[in-house]
């Protein structure tokens, strides 16, 4: 990506959460018996419980410390799941339903059939796990594609600088993972299928938090937003 563009997206996403917005004390994750967690698991049997209330938790502890995130919409990709198995779930909130339920890919340095390692690393074709809010789309070599800036330091914050986006992708299919077990890889992005590319990118633009999901230690204890531990309330969300 060059510079203009990076410039260009980190003006419009300081428009979404402000430079430095106060995250409010640490709150207990949405528990088991949790209207919304609940009737989400209900819609979504597949998705790993730990998984949406990350994302649950995340998406709570943004509109409470005041960040203009969409609540209408969430996306949660469950990177404990093999890439032959749908493992992106987009939800309507309004109405407790699943839109999308969809194939994503991981980066080719991430693992063969399961993601396994994660990187923020610029260069590394590795997927980064954590809290993103989804920008603007524009249209590159894979068609329309959807950026996607990552709000943890240290483990996403370098996804502008390293082109992560939602894209189609021809290697995304469930023929391919029929014949060989999983799908393609990509360099560190959550490809799609092209056939559902447009309309799930549509669904999420413009400030919908995707939670990418995976029981990595070293998140989990350090995240601000989705981690068990969550902020002091002294901490501080940075966006650039």
């Amino acid at each position: 990506m060059s510079f203009p563009k990076k410039l260009a997206s980190a003006v419009i996403f300081s428009t979404l959460i402000a430079h430095t917005v106060p995250l409010p004390a640490a709150s207990a994750p949405p528990a088991l018996t949790d209207s919304r967690f609940g009737a989400l698991l209900k819609v979504a049997p597949r998705l790993s419980p730990e998984a949406l209330k990350a994302a649950l938790t995340a998406l709570n502890r943004l509109q409470a410390a005041g960040a203009r995130v969409r609540s209408d919409v969430l996306a949660v990709i469950d990177y404990t799941k093999p890439s032959r198995e749908r493992r992106l779930w987009v939800f309507d909130l309004a109405h407790s339903r699943v839109l999308f339920e969809e194939l994503a890919a991981h980066g080719i340095n991430s693992g063969d059939s399961q993601a396994v390692r994660f990187s923020n690393a610029p260069n590394s074709l590795m997927t980064s796990v954590g809290a993103f809010l989804t920008g603007e789309t524009y249209t590159g070599k894979h068609g329309l594609s959807l950026r996607l800036q990552g709000l943890e330091k240290g483990f996403n914050d370098n996804s502008l600088e390293r082109a992560i986006v939602i894209h189609a992708a021809a290697y995304v299919s469930d023929s391919i993972a029929k014949t060989k077990g999983r799908i393609g890889r990509s360099w560190g992005c959550p490809a799609v299928r092209p056939e559902v590319s447009r309309r799930l990118i549509e669904t999420v633009q413009g400030g919908a938090l995707l939670l990418a999901y995976y029981p990595e230690r070293s998140w989990l204890q350090n995240s601000k937003l989705a981690g068990l531990n969550g902020s002091d309330g002294n901490d501080s969300l940075n966006v650039p």
